[in-house]
């Protein structure tokens, strides 16, 4: 008997309700004849939740995404809700809900689909084949640590941050990319990404990760440092499986890696705790990496794509199903051999196709 698990979804704003519309019929669609039956219940999360409720996350709604085996989240904000305080800007639903869900591992495939090819930036030779993972820390570093602020010295003012990691930090987002690597069962290396020749927090993260490393005897541990590793990116980018990194590192090296692939249209993330559901596995929160693209919502040409495949990576991490996520990735794969593009990843000869259209051609490759 199939297992029902609950999906809280949170359209958001902008082309949100209409690549999430598309990307849980997908989702329905791959997951018959599984061992799951999800039951969807959609929320409001960021501007549109200001709009109805005043805040961008509700403490009804967060309680609901907790209560759910997984997260599904379109994108929040745009210009509508720029000029409000910081504290209650839409992308506070987001730090909200990463914070009550306890996301401290946040996931990010780069992987280039040979029918895009010539859309990325660098030769066709370097980047074809690219199948890496950014493993993310989302909690600590630089943009939590204490003291933290701009103060005024007698020299003028001073802006202090202060990077702060704990063993017990660095120890889970270590392990969530060992695991990773595993579940992939690719190449199974992880690059541990770090600054250890001039920073005290780099010197503990490689000595964590070492040790942590001893527990993987299956899969291969190499240390690089993080301007090395830029570089490495865009000279020999097919070297990598899976690169574990800070959370100031790993804003920046996931950005470059994702263009890599030539359109961020197409890139899901996955964000992972330690809490789980009632399977056992992360309740992780899954979402495109693009924005709420307010210039294009509701004209039905929006990239479902990204959000279609973060909805493959909730079938592997979440739902405990390797076969539907790997399902979702090769008829996806399929439609692009076809010919068919949005307008963001369009070219001379191909064959352009608007939102539903495209969930549909997706579903029908299933």
């Amino acid at each position: 008997m199939a297992k029902k698990l609950k999906i809280v979804v949170l359209p958001g704003d902008g082309i949100g309700p209409e690549v999430t519309k598309v990307a849980v019929s997908v989702l329905q669609k791959a997951c018959e004849g599984s061992g799951v039956r999800l039951d969807f219940e959609e929320e409001l999360a960021g501007g549109c939740s200001i709009d109805r409720h005043g805040v961008p996350l509700t403490p009804e709604v967060l309680k609901k995404a907790k209560k759910a085996d997984a997260v599904l989240l379109g994108a929040v904000g745009g210009s509508k809700w720029d000029t409000l305080p910081a504290a209650v800007r839409p992308e506070q639903a987001l730090l909200g809900l990463r914070k009550g869900l306890g996301l401290f591992a946040n996931l990010r495939p780069a992987k280039v689909f040979s029918a895009l090819a010539a859309a990325s930036s660098l030769k066709p030779e370097i980047i074809q084949g690219i199948d890496l993972l950014v493993v993310r820390e989302l909690t600590g570093g630089i943009y939590f640590g204490k003291p933290r602020g701009i103060k005024e010295t007698a020299a003028g003012k001073k802006g202090v941050n202060t990077e702060v990691y704990t063993t017990a930090e660095i120890e889970r987002i270590i392990r969530a990319a060992f695991d990773a690597a595993r579940a992939r069962g690719k190449i199974k290396k992880v690059t541990s990404v770090d600054k250890a020749n001039v920073l005290e927090s780099s010197m503990l993260w490689r000595e964590v990760a070492t040790r942590i490393g001893q527990d993987y005897s299956d899969v291969t541990l190499e240390h690089m440092y993080v301007d090395n590793c830029a570089m490495q990116l865009v000279r020999a980018p097919k070297q990598f499986d899976v690169i574990v990194t800070s959370n100031l590192f790993g804003d920046i090296l996931s950005d470059e890696a994702a263009m890599l692939t030539g359109s961020i249209g197409m890139l899901p993330s996955a964000s992972l705790g330690d809490k789980k559901n009632k399977l056992g596995l992360p309740k992780g929160m899954y979402e495109p990496v693009h924005g709420s693209a307010p210039d294009i919502a509701g004209k039905g040409i929006a990239n479902p794509l990204a959000t279609i495949l973060s909805c493959a990576m909730m079938a592997r991490y979440s739902l405990g199903q390797a076969d539907v996520a790997q399902r979702i990735e090769k008829a996806v794969e399929k439609v692009l051999d076809q010919g068919y593009r949005t307008g963001d990843i369009f070219a001379e000869g191909m064959k352009k196709v608007g939102t539903e259209e495209v969930g549909n051609l997706v579903a029908q490759a299933l």
